[in-house]
């Protein structure tokens, strides 16, 4: 801890002065901090920090950036969210993991905090690509991404539109909740609204899949009444259609501030010649995350889930 306190410190000590002296916003002012330290013009590092250390000193820094900032977009995937993820990236690939590499893409990967969580759980595992309209949080994700040492190739796009990726082992993503804007591109998918707006959430889980390699896996933090609003009749027969479900893990209430925020883990395979559906789908719920007992036997289920497949 002493290693991320004092490197929050200092980055939020630069980021305040340049907020400060350029009129601009404090998660401005952290971007010319870290891209600083990169190019070698002031040095934040600490003896012995981990790359783990430097994610959560840059994750702390950014996240008090974004309650100063009134962007509805700049949102941060929390840590415990981020670990379940990277926690069933790693039952599920844990035998190719053991001699292999993994690639995953994130279609919506924010200032990369999901998905560098994921990747400093299996360090030097994954190669990884990572999809975001924003420029500053995609170059906030840039520098995180450096200074952790892990490799992540970006792109600056709407990921709705045609991506340059390609296809990979997994998709992990927390799904960008709400109405789509652009309609002449949302014409183009399956999943299109039959009248009015489409929402955004179900074209990424569309575009997710178009970017799964056959029998590849996706993870997506979704809403949880995902499968109850009024476009779900389509999503049921698109799913049907092209995946299996694997699993649906229902998230701790007191994560999030009230229902309408709720989320699920929502684990799906990409329908293959190779594999059959599966012979149980995991249906759980995440016991308080203080109750050690209650999550032993949680992780305990999700093993004997994993055996059985």
């Amino acid at each position: 801890m002493e290693n991320i306190e004092k490197l929050f410190g200092m980055l939020n000590e630069h980021a305040e002065k340049i907020e400060k002296e350029h009129d601009t916003t404090l998660l401005e002012g952290l971007l010319d901090g870290l891209e600083a330290w990169l190019d070698g013009e002031v040095d934040f590092s600490q003896k012995d920090a981990t790359k783990e250390d430097i994610r959560k000193a840059i994750q702390i820094a950014i996240l008090k950036g974004m309650r100063k900032s009134s962007q509805p977009n700049h949102q941060m995937t929390p840590d415990t969210l981020g670990l379940l993820v990277g926690y069933f990236v790693e039952q599920i690939f844990a035998e190719r993991l053991e001699h292999d590499k993994i690639s995953i893409m994130d279609p919506a990967v924010g200032t990369g905090n999901l998905l560098l969580t994921v990747m400093n759980l299996l360090d030097g595992k994954v190669e990884a690509t990572g999809v975001e309209v924003d420029e500053l949080l995609i170059r906030l994700a840039a520098a995180t991404a450096d200074l952790t040492e892990q490799p992540i190739s970006l792109y600056r796009q709407d990921a709705l539109q045609d991506l340059l990726a390609n296809p990979v082992d997994a998709v992990i993503c927390d799904l960008p909740v709400g109405y789509y804007p652009n309609e002449e591109i949302a014409l183009d998918y399956e999943l299109c609204a039959q009248e009015g707006m489409s929402y955004a959430h179900h074209l990424f889980i569309e575009q997710s899949m178009n970017y799964t390699k056959e029998g590849g896996y996706l993870f997506f933090l979704a809403p949880s009444h995902l499968f109850d609003s009024e476009q779900s009749k389509q999503l049921h027969k698109y799913i049907q259609k092209h995946a299996w479900i694997q699993a649906i893990i229902q998230l701790p209430d007191s994560m999030f501030a009230n229902k309408s925020l709720e989320k699920s883990i929502v684990i799906l395979q990409k329908q293959s010649l190779e594999y059959k559906s599966p012979k149980e789908v995991l249906l759980a719920k995440v016991p308080n995350m203080q109750n050690k007992q209650a999550l032993a036997l949680f992780f305990e289920k999700v093993k004997m889930w994993k055996e059985g497949k």
